[in-house]
């Protein structure tokens, strides 16, 4: 059973941590439209500035499953603060960077601050906001500032590096960061304290976090330097052999970081394959209108930016959309609803990708899947935290989470794959646009076979029908 506590200022605590999701989320995008400025800044080749990106992901993915659980341990408060801290300290560090080493550097500590930020952020509105209506509704406002916020990113990349440079995209972070910590160190009621926190499961949290690092260190690097690399398949290896340790050690532990039976969950199970299958389609969307707009219609990084201000517009109300859905005829119908618009409105823009069509005529494909994208991200959420005790919901967000980074990373390096298969090396821009729009039609089929995971999910009470039931769970239990 998953209970709620009483908050003193619901609309301020929401506030607050919906504002954290959206630096999180900025983070995840604000960078692309500046790349090429990044690297002719600081003199990066074209394989290290890969690690821009690499460096966040590797860490955010890799420390993801420990920051959430120890959100559960120490408190979620207090590590909402310190993920706050890792991303002000860090950006000034970015902005600051003369080196290409010392800004890979920034970037990974940003990704660690994601990883302890995410996961108290999303624990901590699970257990503030009873599950049911309440709950959906607050969720919907914190999916409308994380989706969008990756879509308000690219915008806002471009915009501050065409007009103040690209050290802005880093500093834009600090006034967020302590304007957030300030709110919320106002209203975010102190962690309550427990019979019994438990101890920290060293081993586990040891090779849990090597296993997830280099599984998402292979991932970045296996687009670049290649699957077969020795590098990438000793990262696979390694990965596997560390988780496989994880699993006999929480198996065996009487205190586990991870208790093994939080994934006898329907809800979390397949929640996450969900999220991780989402970030593999709708999130490279951003990627392939960036590089239709730059690389074959000749965009600026201005203009770029400002074409974003319809699909976030777009992806906001779906979130908010999202809330409602959910409610009104269940989470596993909202999930299905969304996803098969989503594919419809991904193929819809794929179908205007070729070099001669106009931004006009990708415009209805972008509005019906940046719709579909604000509905899921929502009802993606709140279905994997459904049904999981309060004591392990800073668990439960670690893992939704960590499949949404790992899926990003998946997706992007197949779709990417698949566009370079299709136009080649250094290709035309009419050959360009044909591999891009390959790879949207892929990622269409993909979003229509997540409907699968959808569908397993356990059926359950619309929460408007349930409402009388505030705090018991209308779903199947860890």
């Amino acid at each position: 059973m998953t209970t709620s506590r009483a908050v003193r200022h619901p609309a301020l605590v929401l506030l607050s941590l919906a504002l954290a999701q959206l630096i999180i989320a900025l983070d995840y995008s604000i960078v692309f439209v500046a790349l090429p400025d990044i690297g002719a800044g600081i003199g990066f080749s074209s394989h290290e500035l890969q690690w821009v990106i690499g460096a966040y992901a590797v860490t955010f993915g890799g420390f993801l499953l420990l920051g959430g659980r120890l959100s559960d341990l120490l408190g979620r408060r207090r590590l909402f603060f310190v993920g706050l801290a890792l991303y002000a300290i860090s950006s000034v560090a970015g902005g600051l960077a003369e080196s290409p080493e010392l800004l890979v550097l920034a970037r990974a500590v940003q990704g660690l601050g994601g990883a302890v930020l995410g996961p108290s952020t999303l624990s901590l509105i699970t257990t503030m906001f009873a599950e049911g209506k309440e709950r959906n509704r607050a969720l919907g406002v914190w999916g409308a500032t994380g989706s969008s916020g990756m879509v308000v990113g690219s915008l806002l990349g471009g915009v501050l590096t065409q007009t103040m440079g690209w050290e802005a995209v880093f500093f834009v972070n600090v006034p967020l960061a302590v304007g957030v910590g300030l709110l919320a160190l106002l209203v975010v009621p102190p962690d309550t304290v427990t019979a019994r926190r438990g101890g920290l499961d060293l081993p586990g949290g040891v090779t849990v976090t090597a296993g997830a690092l280099l599984l998402v260190f292979g991932l970045v690097n296996g687009p670049e330097a290649g699957w077969t690399d020795v590098l990438t398949l000793g990262s696979f290896v390694g990965a596997a052999l560390f988780v496989a340790a994880f699993v006999l050690i929480e198996s065996r532990s009487t205190d586990p970081l991870v208790p093994l039976r939080v994934f006898r969950n329907r809800n979390l199970r397949f929640g996450t394959l969900i999220t991780f299958s989402f970030m593999a389609t709708f999130g490279a969307s951003a990627y392939f209108i960036t590089l239709a707009l730059q690389e074959v219609r000749g965009w600026n990084a201005l203009n770029t930016g400002l074409a974003y201000i319809l699909p976030c517009a777009l992806i906001l109300i779906g979130s908010l959309l999202g809330g409602k859905l959910s409610t009104a005829i269940g989470v596993r119908s909202a999930l299905v609803l969304g996803l098969v618009v989503g594919a419809i409105g991904t193929a819809l823009f794929a179908a205007f990708l070729d070099s001669g069509s106009t931004f006009l005529q990708m415009t209805p494909g972008i509005v019906v899947f940046s719709l579909a994208q604000g509905v899921l991200w929502t009802s993606m959420f709140a279905a994997a935290t459904s049904g999981v005790e309060n004591e392990l919901q800073g668990l439960a967000s670690g893992l939704a989470t960590s499949g949404q980074q790992v899926g990003a990373a998946v997706g992007l390096a197949v779709l990417v794959g698949v566009t370079s298969t299709v136009s080649g090396p250094d290709p035309s821009p009419d050959r360009l646009s044909t591999g891009l729009q390959v790879a949207e039609y892929t990622s269409a089929v993909l979003i229509l076979l997540s409907v699968v995971f959808a569908l397993a999910l356990p059926r359950a009470k619309s929460t408007a029908a349930a409402e009388g039931t505030a705090g018991k769970a209308p779903v199947e239990k860890a």
